[in-house]
């Protein structure tokens, strides 16, 4: 029998701990995601929390998920290498089972603000992210992993982003997180079925499944058709368990499933029971599938032995075509305005192809960079 275990995510949020209590006391939780670098600029964590994140991490239950490190940026900065510092120490205090990334570069001109946006599928950013991939992983030595994005600019962006995950990740002998929200704002936002996208997704990498919920943008994709966003800030839509229930079969060396949903959407009891009924309906159709999947080997996704250069990867010329594309989206009024800077900036006529950016996506863009300029906190 293989083994899927039912997880969520495990922060020191106490809306979010409020929600899972009840089902870690039914001792339904099998396994946590801790977004670990969240924590990295507080001063001193609870010795309670600390003690539950070393109960799974004892039995091997504990997984990591990465929300600053910026795989992409063109530019290596200082808190970069402070981040794998971290990761370091974090990775001899506690058992990882692996540890994963958001894809993407954060917009913005500080780290640690903005917004993870796409950026061109090029052979330059390409070694680029094996260059960060095989950093993080030097420091964790663990499997590791990366996220798909829920957001594109284009149809053809869709279309590739499996294959350039895939071709990523595999240089470390990495994994996908599939997201199923992501997907299925994908699906919505660019009007392709659910089972001819999934196909572009290279499966056997999925080692972790997401599912959340999300929000609607008042940007038209169509007429009478709002832009679905990544938001976690809402119950799982009936259509994502539907794909769950789809895409477990897919996924040969699937061995987490994780419910994920922001603190400050679980401030009140009835939000809280909502999460709970969520994560039980996840977890049955976990248990469904369970039994018929073949168990993978134990060592799928272990790292390939190697130590990364000692002079980080950078790219100039993509740094400086990043901090273009972050000032114009933080400060254009509208989508026409941003179209019009992107087509007389240094990112017209590129592998950026912005001229082909959809225009509802780019309007998003913008909602999505001026609102966490300033940060996540």
């Amino acid at each position: 029998m293989s083994e899927i275990y039912s997880s969520v995510v495990c922060n020191l949020d106490m809306h979010m701990l409020r929600a899972s209590l009840p089902l870690f006391e039914q001792e339904k939780v099998e396994a946590i995601e801790w977004s670990f670098d969240t924590l990295f600029r507080v001063e001193e964590v609870p010795a309670w929390f600390t003690n539950l994140v070393s109960e799974f991490s004892n039995h091997h239950r504990l997984i990591g998920h990465g929300v600053y490190f910026s795989l992409f940026s063109g530019k290596w900065a200082p808190e970069q290498h402070d981040w794998l510092i971290k990761l370091r120490q974090l990775s001899r205090e506690f058992h990882f089972d692996h540890i994963t990334e958001h894809f993407g570069f954060m917009t913005g001109e500080d780290f640690h603000k903005g917004a993870p946006i796409s950026i061109p599928f090029t052979s330059t950013t390409l070694a680029l992210g094996k260059d960060r991939l095989r950093r993080i992983q030097d420091a964790c030595q663990c499997p590791v992993g990366l996220e798909n994005l829920a957001f594109s600019y284009s149809l053809e962006e869709v279309r590739k982003h499996g294959d350039f995950l895939g071709r990523l990740v595999e240089s470390v002998n990495g994994f996908i997180i599939l997201d199923l929200h992501n997907v299925y704002c994908q699906v919505h936002n660019f009007n392709i079925p659910f089972d001819m996208l999934i196909e572009l997704y290279p499966l056997d990498r999925v080692r972790e499944i997401h599912i959340s919920g999300g929000s609607w943008d008042e940007t038209l994709a169509g007429p009478g058709k709002p832009v679905r966003r990544d938001t976690h800030d809402d119950y799982v839509p009936e259509v994502v368990f539907d794909f769950l229930n789809k895409a477990i079969p897919k996924c040969p060396n699937l061995k987490y499933v994780v419910l994920e949903q922001m603190g400050t959407a679980l401030s009140t009891p009835a939000d809280q029971l909502a999460f709970q009924s969520d994560f039980l309906r996840m977890d049955n159709i976990v248990k469904s599938w369970a039994p018929k999947m073949l168990q993978s080997p134990a060592d799928t996704f272990a790292p390939i032995p190697g130590i990364a250069s000692a002079t980080p990867l950078e790219d100039p010329e993509l740094h400086g075509q990043q901090m273009q594309l972050s000032r114009i989206l933080e400060t254009a009024g509208n989508a026409g305005e941003a179209r019009s800077m992107l087509l007389s900036s240094s990112l017209h006529n590129t592998a950026w192809e912005v001229e082909n950016w959809a225009p509802y996506m780019l309007e998003t863009a913008i909602s999505i960079a001026q609102k966490w300029k300033n940060g996540f906190a």
